[in-house]
Parts: structure tokens; sequence; C-alpha cells
């Protein structure tokens, strides 16, 4: 049954294949690859779609807020809803120190002096500045930005409303 002939064709019928397999190969290599040297410093890209993006990242604009606008417009009751995200840190009672400091009075306070809290970090142990309506508001934007290397792990407020309503709110505590 397995005689020799039937051995050799059989063997003969592999390399065939093997070679039918990789003629195949080259030749689609030859039709369909770009460059025809590899993916390295000769090929090329076929064809480019256009989708606007290059363009909208060259021209971003940046827009100038003003704050005392925001602010003379904020709703104080919406600052009040957008302080919860700050509630988990912060109190907003005199002298009442959580994680991070009380944010009774503090539009208008020296920067990282609340009384009795001592975990400043970062340029804010050291910041000589007044925290004004338009520091926080570049404060609340983003934080690690303003003052590098502090211990905050908020993120920010992106949108220049809430940071007005927040402050606002901030500077009705005191009233």
């Amino acid at each position: 049954m397995f005689d020799t002939m039937t051995m050799t064709k059989a063997g003969g019928a592999l390399c065939g294949s093997l070679l039918v397999l990789l003629l195949g190969n080259w030749a689609a290599e030859e039709l369909f690859h770009v460059g025809g040297g590899g993916h390295g410093e000769g090929a090329e890209q076929a064809y480019v779609i256009d989708t606007g993006e290059a363009d909208a990242g060259e021209t971003e604009e940046v827009v100038e807020v003003d704050v005392a606008a925001l602010i003379a417009v904020a709703d104080v009751d919406k600052g009040a809803k957008v302080f919860k995200k700050c509630a988990g840190c912060h109190k907003a009672d005199d002298g009442a120190n959580a994680t991070g400091p009380f944010l009774y009075g503090v539009v208008g306070r020296q920067v990282g002096t609340a009384a009795g809290f001592g975990g400043y970090s970062g340029e804010l142990s050291q910041h000589a500045d007044v925290w004004t309506p338009e520091n926080l508001f570049a404060f609340l934007e983003d934080p690690k930005g303003f003052a590098p290397g502090n211990g905050m792990s908020f993120r920010g407020l992106s949108k220049p409303t809430d940071r007005a309503n927040l402050i606002a709110y901030l500077d009705s505590l005191d009233d």
C-alpha cells in the first residue's frame, strides 16, 4: 500500500503546495505593498483623508474670561450645589478644618492661612497672595497648574460658570 512511489507523490505534493504558497505570498507583496522595502524610510502614505483636526489644533484660541462680569451674574444657589464636589474635603463652617482647610471667608483671605490648618503643600504653603475672585477662579480651573506641588487631588472645574457660581457662594458665607 505504502510503496516508494506513493511516498514520492506525497512528498512532491507537499513541496508543490509550499511552492505555491510562497509564490502567492511574493505576488501579494509585490501587488499590495506600498514603498517596496518595508515600512521604514521608503514607505509613503497612499492617500490622506482630511478630517480638519490638524487645522483645529493649530488655530486653538485662548478665550479671555471676564471674571468680574461672571461673578456679578453668578447664582449663589447653583454655587451651593457645586460646593458639594468640595464638601468631601472642605467645610464651610468657620474654623472647621477637614482634610482640606475650611472655606468660610476664603475670599479675601491670605493664601495658606486658614486658622488651625497646617497641611498646606507645594506652592500654597509659600504663596504670598490673597484669595481674590480672580485667583480663586484660576485655582479652581486647574489647582495643580495654579500651585504646583499642592496635595489637592481635585482636577478642577472646567466650566467658567460653575467656578463663578462657587466663588459667589463662598463669598456669601461670611455675609
